[in-house]
């Protein structure tokens, strides 16, 4: 072994080690080992940085812009009511979320479907009273098991599949032969998460924005005439979920109804009255259906979406103490309009047009984003500051985003475009059609991700150019002794390692030549081996940076490096274990 190899598996182990142990980020730790490789001379800049131009990762890249449509435009909120549903409990929603998760992607890219379900699954969790920590690692295993059913499900599948045809001479995998193993083990795999997450997944609890803050605020949103929220149940219309947040009384037609039940009915133009913390009322506006009471904010100069919530203190020289909202002409004399109003915890009543102003009173406001440079000194407020993050979203453009996605997956599935092509026209249509924003968009992506997946290419490629994967690989298949099951196992724990160490394409195509000696060397068909490889190197459980959707979900779900290794490692026992036991009396030796 040269000291390239030896040098490449230090690099990888204590990159392991210092996510596992220490709290610095991915991105810095994966960086860092990637810089060690290139400095050392063990891979060139070309093929260490090649992975910032990778389809995959700018393919990831992109999405971050189709999915901000989708948030924008609050269609986020609409998957949500009509695909995920309201749950009872945690199981009951692992099942509604990985049932669809999985069928999508044994027919799409599941980066796409992780991309679209994360946003969705929050705003879900947040709605639902839901640990998000016991949702986002179960997504990711839901569309990485999917993507085994078919031969498109994931790109695996074609190098694997390519590689028969070029090296093995073979006819190759029809879209739906996998499914006899990839269809049993997904199910497995699936009933397995079931069971055992709720000891095997961490239980931490997402705190609010302003968790801390003692602040209640006041809020009235009335039901939009011929929404989807008319004839529902406060229940099912999700109100009674919301963290930190009640609703304390609905106005309809003059009358009063102080005792709001689950199974109350809404009907259009019902004037409701909520209280509860900032992030919570934020979420309101969120909400298809409904739109605040007060008519001022459809006044105000722009679009909605172009806007921004922002709290400001109202200070004992501004000229609206001791006047109402309505008199002081708020809207007219600081270009926004007031959504709610927070006094001392005192629970306040009655229209926030009627509301008399007092100093110390918190207004929580829509505006444009120029409202802090224009206030921020004034003396009519003791602070202003930007609810950072939130504006509210354009929902008339929800279907038009929908219809998007939907053209995105028509055009990736059709094969008329590849993914990253999709992604580029989906993101192109967002833009132009005004579903997001350039700003919007360019916050979009998570950086911290796309970097650990652009380093992970780079030190994948040192794995293989200085021979420390193919050693590795040599030295388990030779375990074997010449039997063909043994031999079958074996490739699968290679494959699934190396998985795990490098990325799942890596991995195929790493030990792919090994398992076509080892088959010549037996005289035994190449068949099941290939298989075996397959769904090994989809077998990314085990690790966050041994599959893309992983990575995806691991900064969205505050996770661990240990938590995915908990819960990954057995679950990968349980996959190597059925694939080996069911492939060859599927494809036989």
């Amino acid at each position: 072994m040269g000291w390239e190899a030896l040098l490449t598996l230090a690099v990888v182990a204590a990159c392991f080690v210092m996510m596992a142990l220490s709290r610095v980020s991915p991105d810095i730790i994966m960086t860092a080992g990637l810089t060690v490789l290139l400095l050392s001379g063990v891979v060139s800049p070309q093929e260490g940085l090649a992975g910032f131009a990778n389809q995959g990762m700018l393919t990831v890249a992109v999405l971050y812009v189709v999915v901000s449509g989708l948030t924008e435009t609050g269609a986020i909120g609409w998957i949500v009511q009509h695909i995920l549903g309201q749950p009872r409990d945690t199981h009951r929603a692992q099942v509604r979320m990985m049932i669809p998760a999985a069928a999508l992607s044994a027919f799409l890219n599941n980066t796409p479907v992780v991309a679209v379900f994360v946003p969705a699954v929050k705003v879900w969790a947040r709605r639902n009273g839901l640990n998000l920590s016991k949702l986002l690692i179960p997504l990711s295993y839901a569309s990485i098991l999917g993507g085994t059913c078919t031969l498109i499900g994931t790109s695996t599948n074609l190098v694997v599949n390519g590689l028969l045809v070029d090296q093995a001479g073979l006819p190759g995998l029809g879209m739906f032969d996998l499914t006899w193993i990839g269809l049993p083990v997904a199910v497995t795999a699936l009933l397995f998460v079931l069971a055992f997450s709720g000891r095997l997944l961490p239980d931490r609890q997402e705190p609010l924005v302003h968790g801390d803050s003692l602040r209640e605020y006041m809020a009235e949103m009335t039901v939009e005439q011929g929404s989807t929220l008319q004839g529902c149940s406060i229940e099912k219309a999700g109100l009674r979920s919301l963290p930190g947040l009640f609703l304390a009384e609905i106005e309809r037609e003059g009358a009063i109804l102080p005792a709001v039940g689950p199974g109350e009915r809404l009907q259009a133009n019902d004037r409701l009255i909520f209280v509860g913390a900032i992030e919570s009322v934020v979420d309101l506006h969120r909400i298809r259906g409904l739109i605040p009471a007060t008519d001022q904010v459809l006044k105000l100069e722009g679009a909605r979406k172009d806007r921004s919530f922002f709290e400001a203190v109202v200070s004992d020289t501004c000229p609206l103490v001791g006047k109402s909202v309505r008199e002081g002409r708020f809207r007219t004399l600081y270009r926004a309009a007031i959504i709610a109003v927070a006094r001392n915890g005192e629970r306040l009543r009655g229209k926030i047009g009627d509301m008399v102003l007092r100093a110390g009173d918190t207004l929580l406001v829509e505006a444009r984003p120029d409202f802090v440079s224009r206030q921020g000194r004034s003396r009519d407020f003791l602070l202003v500051s930007e609810v950072g993050g939130f504006h509210p979203p354009d929902h008339r453009r929800a279907p038009l985003a929908l219809a998007i996605i939907v053209c995105m997956v028509v055009l990736a599935s059709s094969g008329l475009l590849s993914m990253l092509e999709a992604a580029l026209v989906a993101a192109g249509l967002m833009l132009v059609s005004g579903c997001t924003s350039a700003q919007a968009a360019r916050q979009s992506p998570d950086w911290q991700v796309l970097v650990v997946i652009a380093t992970s290419f780079g030190i994948g490629a040192a794995m293989q150019n200085s021979g420390a994967a193919g050693m590795l690989a040599d030295n388990i298949i030779g375990l074997a002794g010449g039997n063909p099951w043994s031999t079958l196992a074996l490739v699968f724990a290679t494959t699934a390692l190396l998985s795990a160490v490098a990325t799942n394409n890596v991995a195929a195509v790493l030990s792919f030549p090994i398992a076509l000696s080892a088959a010549a060397h037996m005289n035994v068909d190449i068949m099941p081996f290939a298989v075996t490889i397959m769904m090994a190197a989809s077998a990314s459980f085990a690790t966050p940076i041994g599959y893309q959707t992983n990575l995806m979900v691991y900064n969205a779900g505050g996770y661990r490096f240990t938590d995915f290794v908990r819960i990954g490692l057995p679950l990968t026992l349980l996959v190597g274990m059925v694939t080996v036991g069911l492939v060859p009396f599927i494809w036989q030796f």
